[in-house]
Order: structure tokens, then sequence, then C-alpha cells
């Protein structure tokens, strides 16, 4: 399993449009091959937004990457700005005994 932290700040667009827009993409996550789970962040007062991305493999998460949908919803968006991701190799063994 991986975990990918995505952060990033917006620009020319207010949080409650963010949220808006948020909504209205988010059923589609739910069709990308292994992806497990996305939880969004949001720290409005310092303008930092992003997702924690459980994927099954690290190729699922580099195609989604490579895709036209990473494209189309975060990487060249022009109101999402600075943004940056991490991964995590997460250990299977502590986190199948501390999750349902």
């Amino acid at each position: 399993m991986i975990i990918q932290v995505v952060n990033f700040n917006l620009e020319g667009i207010s949080h409650e449009d963010y949220v808006g827009a948020a909504t209205q993409v988010a059923s589609a996550f739910n069709e990308l091959n292994g992806l497990k789970s996305k939880v969004w962040l949001s720290d409005e007062e310092n303008n930092v937004y992003g997702g924690i991305y459980t994927w099954e493999n690290r190729q699922s998460m580099e195609d989604y990457l490579n895709s036209e949908f990473y494209d189309e919803v975060l990487g060249s968006h022009p109101n999402f700005v600075n943004i940056t991701y991490k991964v995590y190799d997460a250990l299977d063994g502590p986190t199948k005994i501390t999750t349902s």
C-alpha cells in the first residue's frame, strides 16, 4: 500500500469555490484504478489544500500522475499553485492492526 500526501495553494479562487469544485469532481476519483481512498484537506487560514491518497500500489499512483484526468483536475489547473507531493510506503503489519 502506498500513501501519497499532496499539498497546494489556491490562487484566484475562494475557499468556497474550491469546496464546490471539489464536491463536483469527488465522485470521479472512485473510477481511478488502484485508489483505495482519498481524504480532502483544507487549511483555509494558511491557504494550504490537498489530499491524502491511499493507493493499492505505486504503479496505480504513477498511472494517475501520468493521466489526462490528473492534468485536468490538478496538474495544469490554473487555480492550484505550488503543488507538491510526498509518497510513503505503508507498513502493512502494524497498519492492519490499527485499521478496520
